[in-house]
């Protein structure tokens, strides 16, 4: 019979997984509360501005963000995640309060690329490691990102209003202070980490990067969270612009667009995530979105743009890549080998922000010199490129990602610990690190025989470690 478990957070850790899932809004919400409105604003505000000049400024965070989101994990594990956290959101507040006073495109590109320097998402998901427990890291990590969810479907609607009250320097302003929210939430609601330690399911290791980069797997995914965020910021390089002059709307009214196409498409992607992920349909409901988002992309560049027309494409695309944004992280996790998660986690991450720099880089070249149609060429013509990688993935299997800590090891247990662990019924790789005394297995939660992994259960109720080498099987 298995062992009973808690089947509810602990106090601290409901504390921790909020905590954090606000700290993230607070980024998200002041990285993508400009996306409706600042092509309006740079047209507007600065001499003699270009539309490459425009993508850059809504781009760059991306590149300096990816380049250092390893770095910080990196710096956290030596300093402390809540020194590092502070550092990362007192850098972003200044990126914000340069971006409010910037007099040129060039002081606002050097702002933007300044919030991105903040780049504390990897410590923010270590720290989760840190402060919930095993059991239930996968129900905080889900709060964390519902949250994100969340914020970004509010800077679309907040973005426009906002800039109506308060002018677009006014939400910079007002991401300066979600910053300095943010601050407090880490020193005063975040729970102290008493007992830090690198988690190797959420951190990157360089020395694994080889491996993760040479898996043709998560290579198609990295390519997918690369295209997807180039198409995102490309996208409204030109968008308010068209509901400006096409549609027929002033810059408070982008909301009534936004609003409702964020909640129909959140409506219309749930049933299709329950049929991806209970019904064992992943690959196809996946490689159906992306050859959707590539509709949506060609539907704009040729359908006429009015209110309605940009209404129903809006919602499509958005039905696509919610879908897709969510089924990513879920799919790098699945795909991942079972002791490398955090690297390919990194990895992944590191695409995404890359794809929103090359977006806005490209999104503003072709709009300069081709036009809002030419923007929507370029992304019909990378989604497509998504769509033929995405033909050929695996079907993943619904797994998980495990770990035990193990007692006194010697090399030659090595194999046998890892040979037990497979034997149980739903355990489909098993890893052991002897360095690091942890077995780390991928598991089909659904099926596994829970009676099969006692010990197990057990320690994850008390601090004695594990000795799998004399689990009989």
């Amino acid at each position: 019979m298995p062992i009973p478990q808690p089947n509810a957070m602990s106090p601290v850790e409901r504390r921790a997984a909020f905590s954090i899932a606000g700290i993230f809004s607070t980024r998200m919400l002041g990285l993508f509360m400009i996306f409706p409105v600042f092509a309006l604003f740079a047209e507007g505000e600065f001499v003699n501005v270009t539309g490459m000049q425009i993508g850059i400024a809504m781009g760059i965070y991306g590149l300096t963000q990816a380049f250092l989101q390893i770095p910080y994990g990196m710096l956290s594990d030596k300093y402390g995640r809540k020194p590092l956290i502070i550092t990362g959101m007192l850098v972003f507040m200044v990126g914000s309060i340069v971006c409010a006073l910037a007099d040129s495109i060039e002081v606002m590109i050097l702002g933007r690329a300044i919030q991105g320097m903040g780049a504390v998402a990897a410590v923010l998901m270590a720290s989760v490691g840190d402060l919930v427990t095993e059991q239930f890291r996968l129900r905080a990590m889900s709060i964390v990102g519902m949250t994100i969810g969340l914020s970004f479907t509010l800077s679309l609607v907040a973005g426009p209003v906002l800039a109506n009250w308060f002018g677009v320097r006014g939400i910079f302003w007002a991401i300066a202070g979600l910053a300095i929210f943010g601050m407090i939430l880490v020193w005063w609601v975040m729970p102290d980490i008493k007992h830090q330690e690198f988690q190797r399911e959420a951190q990157a290791d360089p020395k694994q990067f080889r491996a993760i980069l040479k898996n043709t797997q998560l290579l198609r995914l990295n390519l997918g969270v690369f295209i997807l965020h180039a198409l995102l910021t490309a996208m409204f390089v030109a968008l308010p612009l068209s509901l400006r002059d096409n549609a027929g709307l002033d810059i408070l009214s982008h909301w009534h667009i936004y609003l409702p196409v964020m909640l129909l498409s959140f409506a219309l992607m749930v049933p299709l995530i329950i049929q991806a992920e209970s019904k064992g349909r992943m690959k196809q409901i996946f490689v159906g979105a992306v050859g959707v988002l590539m509709l949506s992309q060609i539907g704009f560049a040729t359908i006429d743009p009015n209110f309605w027309s940009l209404f129903a494409l809006l919602l499509v695309f958005f039905t696509a890549f919610n879908l897709l944004e969510a089924s990513l992280p879920s799919l790098v996790v699945k795909l991942s080998p079972a002791d490398k998660k955090g690297t390919a986690s990194g990895v992944y991450s590191t695409s995404q922000f890359l794809g929103a720099a090359v977006g806005g880089l490209f999104g503003g070249y072709f709009y300069q010199y081709d036009g809002y149609v030419g923007v929507f060429v370029f992304t019909a013509v990378i989604s497509g490129i998504w769509l033929i990688a995405a033909m050929s993935m695996d079907n993943p299997l619904p797994l998980s990602i495990a770990s035990v800590p193990l007692g006194d090891i010697h090399i030659e247990d090595v194999a046998d610990i890892e040979q037990k662990l497979l034997a149980y019924e739903g355990v489909y790789e098993a890893v052991v690190l002897l360095d690091e005394k942890r077995a780390f297995f991928k598991i089909d939660r659904s099926v596994i025989n829970e009676a099969g992994l006692i010990d197990y259960i057990e320690q994850s109720q008390s601090s004695e470690p594990v000795n799998l080498v004399h689990i009989p099987i």
